[in-house]
């Protein structure tokens, strides 16, 4: 499988602090791996150790909720990639604004897949939460969101 790789350098400011920095590096390791690698075993042993509390109700709660609904969401898009297009560092959070895309054959184009912004929270260097927003872009990513949409699988407050 082709792999999307992160490019951090690239995207990393140079005005970030040394906690704002790691704190992006942290999470750029944790989406290659999680998103682009698919490698569950690995974020389960580095990432899944402390409490993560999940602010998309439609994946359930903690390291292995999301872990579990990634899992799933490959097996029916085994090319499911993210493209990190901007990383936001600020203080505890760190933004993703990300091109998602289901298939290799996509990947750049912009009239397929999903825009996903991913927020999350890092304290003393662990990942303890994260929210989403989700922009399905294509007709068949729109109604794939309509119907994965609807379960609630975590009782957490949006905001």
């Amino acid at each position: 499988m082709d792999t999307q790789t992160i490019n951090f350098e690239a995207l990393k400011e140079s005005h970030w602090s040394e906690k704002e920095l790691k704190n992006a590096e942290i999470i750029t390791d944790f989406v290659q791996h999680l998103m682009n690698n698919h490698d569950f075993d690995y974020i389960i042993k580095k990432y899944g150790h402390h409490n993560y509390v999940q602010h998309n109700l439609s994946i359930p709660e903690g390291i292995e909720g999301v872990v579990t609904y990634v899992k799933d969401f490959v097996k029916r898009f085994p090319e499911f990639m993210y493209d990190v297009k901007y990383i936001l560092s600020s203080s505890d959070m760190v933004l993703f604004h990300t091109h998602v895309t289901t298939k290799a054959k996509d990947r750049g184009n912009e009239r397929k897949g999903f825009i996903i912004t991913d927020r999350w929270k890092v304290v003393n260097g662990e990942i303890v939460e994260h929210w989403d927003a989700i922009q399905p872009i294509n007709a068949l990513m729109r109604f794939y969101t309509f119907l994965a949409g609807g379960k609630v699988r975590n009782e957490n407050k949006l905001f």
